[in-house]
């Protein structure tokens, strides 16, 4: 069977509702992989749909918003200010996953986020959701400044780019790569195709 990578960055409302999907749609294994988001936006020169006018602002929130409901998850609710820096957080993602916490974590802090509305650009935000699932918060600080974990999302950041990963979510399947969380079904469709 091809592997299959979902690639991720937590300020993202789009993989927060592929994180939630993703075990109903694809089989296991998958393995989860931080990116910096703003890093592959450096690399492509776009930038974020919610840094654009209010007007397309307004209507992508209304989506996720639509779409979580669709899904049965909680209402959105939106971090204050959002977007805003989330490389304290991925770094901690980077060290939770090189614990085997990596998942629990990444859950924990995107429902902080996007259920609660917790803005994950403040690490003590970021150092409660990784307490709440077993993680040691000096452990975390000391991680988020050690050259090892930035060199491990910086490297993350660009072999996602070199496989051709321009946003989140992507889901990769094999070399494969589907951006978007509504192209779900389409990775599942061509991991099936791939395995019979």
């Amino acid at each position: 069977m091809p592997s299959i990578r979902f690639y991720f960055d937590l300020g993202s409302p789009y993989a927060y509702l592929a994180a939630e999907r993703l075990h109903t749609v694809l089989p296991e294994p998958i393995q989860w992989q931080p990116i910096l988001l703003g890093g592959i936006f450096a690399l492509t020169g776009r930038s974020s749909w919610a840094l654009g006018d209010h007007e397309r602002r307004a209507a992508g929130m209304a989506i996720v918003e639509a779409r979580a409901q669709a899904y049965g998850l909680p209402p959105m609710r939106w971090p204050g200010p959002w977007p805003s820096n989330y490389l304290y957080a991925m770094r901690a993602a980077t060290y939770a996953f090189s614990i085997g916490l990596g998942r629990d974590f990444t859950m924990r802090a995107f429902r902080d986020a996007f259920q609660v509305g917790v803005d994950l650009a403040i690490p003590a935000n970021v150092l409660r959701a990784a307490a709440e699932v077993g993680i040691d918060a000096a452990q975390v600080e000391a991680a988020v400044a050690a050259p090892q974990i930035k060199r491990a999302l910086r490297d993350a950041t660009d072999a996602a780019f070199a496989l051709g990963v321009i946003g989140v979510p992507t889901v990769a399947i094999g070399e494969q790569t589907f951006w978007g969380e509504d192209r779900l079904p389409d990775a599942a469709a061509h991991l099936s195709a791939s395995a019979g």
